[in-house]
């Protein structure tokens, strides 16, 4: 794991990003694009055209062998068994308390083969991890290196890449994948994303990212940076790693039992989520809006029925819903949409009201 002290690494498309303006910054080791032309505008690209995020920092495992569903089966708490090849599933790797080494996509790539992407800071903890627990009928490799990944996201995405590659896009599924090529170079394309619109992850050889990018800018895309990345995944409600999970709050707090199947048998954790969905959850993630002036941040107290609750988890102005929005833990009292809260920003008081989340859902073609 990089620390203050450890170089920044850079993604294939590094230079791409200064040439193209960006401003950097560190993020989970590596020098990262934070904004091209702001946060708003790019927000509002991927909402209405077509935005290109590089995600290359992103960690890519490779899990093989007669015994890597069983391994995966137990180290998630979805459904392995379910997946179909050229099929990917949300999930986690979960610890004995039910809560959050890392949450993660799984991917089935072939009978007994599977592709797991995950956060960026967590390789090497995940790695070890999964390693510790390995059976001796499966094979754990990290090819995080080997990889660029770029997602294009926004209703523009499907007409953006569909010249560029021989993969049937429009008969392609969310959380679909398939291996073909695009720009004639191998390449896996998957119908997934992390900012509630339509969209596509380009996995390819790390040499070949930049080509591919500057395609897909040539095409109409647009370079988005990390800043509205976090912008759309809070509208969509999607959680951040160290933000609203974490090794402190299990899935059923998250508010993420459904990737919780219990009628697969045992993983771990499984214990520990069924005493606590038996006793009933205490408390949970859920969704709120600014009544007052204010932008509820990261970190900042909240209050509710007027006692400490818990901390924003997230939270930002929303720039499609024009709109303070932010999410936190609270007493299963104070879940219910129009229960009031109160932020604490800057040493003030402010009113805020539980909503239903997600706060942005896209209109369906």
């Amino acid at each position: 794991m990089a620390t203050s002290d450890s170089p920044l690494k850079r993604t294939p498309l590094y230079e791409l990003h200064r040439e193209l303006g960006a401003r950097m910054t560190p993020f989970a080791g590596y020098e990262m694009p934070v904004e091209f032309r702001g946060v708003v505008e790019e927000h509002l690209t991927v909402r209405s055209k077509a935005g290109l995020f590089d995600v290359s920092h992103m960690g890519e495992f490779l899990v093989e062998g007669p015994e890597a569903e069983a391994y995966l089966q137990k180290l998630t708490p979805n459904d392995v068994s379910r997946l179909a090849i050229g099929q990917a599933q949300y999930s986690a790797l979960t610890t004995d308390k039910g809560t959050f080494v890392d949450d993660l996509l799984v991917s089935r790539t072939g009978e007994s083969r599977f592709l797991l992407v995950v956060n960026a800071s967590n390789i090497e903890k995940d790695i070890a991890w999964m390693e510790s627990r390995r059976p001796s009928g499966a094979r754990l490799v990290n090819e995080s290196e080997r990889y660029a990944l770029l997602a294009l996201q926004g209703p523009e995405a499907e007409a953006v890449l569909r010249p560029l590659t021989e993969i049937d896009l429009g008969a392609m599924k969310y959380y679909r994948f398939a291996e073909g090529k695009v720009l004639g170079e191998p390449a896996t394309v998957s119908r997934t994303g992390y900012t509630g619109e339509d969209g596509f992850e380009i996995l390819i050889d790390a040499s070949r990212g930049e080509k591919v990018a500057r395609a897909l800018f040539e095409r109409g895309a647009l370079p988005i940076g990390l800043a509205a990345r976090d912008t759309l995944r809070l509208e969509a409600k999607m959680a951040l790693y160290g933000n609203d999970i974490d090794l402190d709050h299990t899935v059923l707090e998250a508010d993420l039992e459904w990737i919780v199947k219990w009628q697969k048998g045992d993983f771990i954790g499984r214990e520990a989520l069924a005493r606590q969905k038996e006793k009933g959850v205490a408390r949970k993630l859920v969704g709120f809006e600014m009544v007052d002036r204010g932008i509820a941040r990261h970190g900042y107290p909240v209050v509710a029925g007027g006692a400490p609750a818990d901390f924003v988890t997230s939270g930002s102005f929303a720039p499609f819903l024009k709109k303070n929005i932010g999410l936190a833990y609270l007493p299963a009292a104070h879940c219910l949409p129009g229960s009031e809260i109160e932020v604490e920003i800057r040493g003030r008081r402010a009113k805020a009201v539980v909503v239903p989340t997600p706060f942005y859902k896209r209109e369906k073609k």
